[in-house]
């Protein structure tokens, strides 16, 4: 080692490495936070007709199903195909808004993959 090199950590270096510590943990908390609203949220999913509704949470969590009268007189072939429909919608909707939130969150960090 080269006398008063160090260990190629110039302030400059140093400044920005706690830095990122700093985005780093403020990510963390941001995360925790987000995951608390998305386990709180309720998002509602339906079939095209209306008469069937799933509602899950904003992390995929299956909260409950409301299913019209008029849905269970069509069938059983039937209501599964609507009840698989309203599930699908409902968790497209969780995703996006999960997906959403998560880039708010780590806007302008320029994470790889996010």
């Amino acid at each position: 080692m080269t006398k008063g090199q160090g260990f190629g950590f110039g302030l400059g270096k140093m400044k920005e490495l706690a830095e990122a510590f700093k985005k780093a943990q403020e990510v963390q908390q941001g995360a925790k936070q987000l995951q608390e609203e998305l386990e709180q949220m309720e998002i509602e999913g339906s079939s095209s007709d209306g008469m069937v509704k799933v509602f899950m949470s904003g992390n995929q969590e299956p909260l409950r199903v409301e299913i019209a009268p008029d849905a269970i007189a069509q069938g059983a072939e039937t209501l599964s195909e609507t009840v698989t429909a309203a599930m699908k919608d409902a968790y497209d909707k969780s995703t996006t808004t999960m997906r959403e939130r998560m880039e708010e969150l780590t806007s302008g960090l320029n994470l790889p993959g996010m």
